[in-house]
């Protein structure tokens, strides 16, 4: 590997000395040759301070900018030799400004090695424009969000969790086993906050086929529940995964009762996007907006979710669902159809009850440039 070279104060010196020794040359010339003409001297000085500014500053830097490589490259053939020549001019030059900066008793020792925080490398990618395909740039910036994020604002909520009730009559729990939407299938006792176990559905199945399957194989069968608590950050709660081996989480509350569910497709998600099968989202397509430019969409709808399926930025601060952003919003539950617009989309309540708002009709927002760009 090469052996990183630091030619700014090379280009530094270089280039504040041809700033000055321009000026000064072009001033002798002009009073050499005009005399002591002060309109002749202003107009001068005009015309070298507008060249130095166009084509030694703002000229080379935006072509440096636009094409980096093909400039740094030749850049340094010239550059490396001369690093030689003013080196005792530097040594001269970084004891003066050491000494200063020791007197006014500034330590930039441990500033040598400060690393860039994470907002100034998300900064970074926001500003890679068309160097980074928009996917990659979208990942990485989702990367970072990942930080802000718990478990609480990824998980399946209690309502939508597919379980098998293990009380429940024996054919009515084959019945599930085979028309079941998952893979796995969480199995409980009587309530819900009873979990017995993790149950693979196609290794029961599999037992089904091969003998007779009673209450006891299923009880056997039955994997170890996982649980964690409400509020685990996302990073920590994927390491969990790493290293237990588990695909699915019971999120339980401070009293131990069931809140929701989270597996590993759902962290991933976050950073990619969708990609896994889900539970159907009921009246809308899945590929979201219908030909009116509509969707309906249940009131229990992870907000982080509906933002992604539908490409809208809805505020998700402190808030889980669409009933919750809705009633935040009103203040109260509506009695009849209400139509509300948040964060420019609007919004028309076609049911609700005493507790929450079950069904919700979305209207697409005109269509901005930045989801333009996002779209492709």
């Amino acid at each position: 590997m090469p052996r990183q070279i630091n030619c700014c104060p090379v280009i530094l010196i270089g280039n504040n000395l041809i700033n000055v020794i321009i000026p000064v040359l072009t001033t002798s010339i002009a009073l050499r040759t005009f005399g002591h003409n002060n309109i002749v001297l202003s107009i001068t000085t005009g015309v070298i301070a507008f060249l130095i500014i166009v084509f030694a500053e703002i000229a080379p830097k935006i072509v440096g900018a636009t094409y980096p490589e093909k400039v740094a490259l030749p850049a340094s053939l010239v550059l490396a030799p001369l690093m030689r020549i003013p080196r005792p001019l530097i040594w001269f030059v970084n004891l003066f400004a050491n000494a200063i900066l020791a007197a006014l008793h500034i330590n930039t020792k441990n500033k040598r090695d400060q690393r860039i925080s994470p907002e100034e490398l998300r900064t970074i990618v926001l500003e890679t424009g068309s160097f980074m395909p928009t996917k990659h740039r979208s990942i990485l910036l989702n990367l970072f969000d990942l930080e802000n994020i718990t478990v609480d604002d990824l998980m399946i909520p209690r309502r939508r969790i597919e379980a098998l009730d293990f009380d429940a009559p024996f054919e009515q729990i084959l019945h599930q086993l085979e028309t079941c939407y998952h893979n796995k299938l969480v199995v409980y006792q009587g309530d819900i906050d009873r979990v017995l176990g993790i149950l693979h559905v196609r290794k029961t199945l599999s037992a089904l086929h091969n003998q007779e399957l009673e209450r006891e194989t299923l009880r056997e069968l039955l994997a170890e529940p996982y649980f964690v608590p409400a509020g685990t950050p996302v990073f920590q709660q994927l390491q969990y995964f790493q290293e237990s081996g588990h695909r699915i989480a019971i999120v339980v509350d401070e009293y131990g009762e069931l809140q929701r569910l989270v597996m590993p497709e759902d962290i991933i998600e976050e950073l990619i996007g969708e990609f896994t099968t889900t539970i159907p989202r009921g009246a809308g397509s899945r590929g979201g907006w219908d030909e009116n430019g509509e969707c309906i969409v249940a009131g229990t709808m992870p907000l982080r979710e509906l933002n992604r399926w539908l490409r809208l930025t809805l505020p998700t601060d402190g808030l889980k669902t669409l009933n919750g952003l809705i009633l935040e919003t009103l203040e109260n539950i509506p009695d009849g159809d209400v139509s509300i617009r948040i964060a420019g989309v609007h919004f028309e309540v076609l049911r609700s009850d005493d507790q929450a708002i079950r069904t919700v009709k979305i209207f697409r927002p005109p269509e901005t440039a930045a989801t333009k760009r996002a779209a492709r």
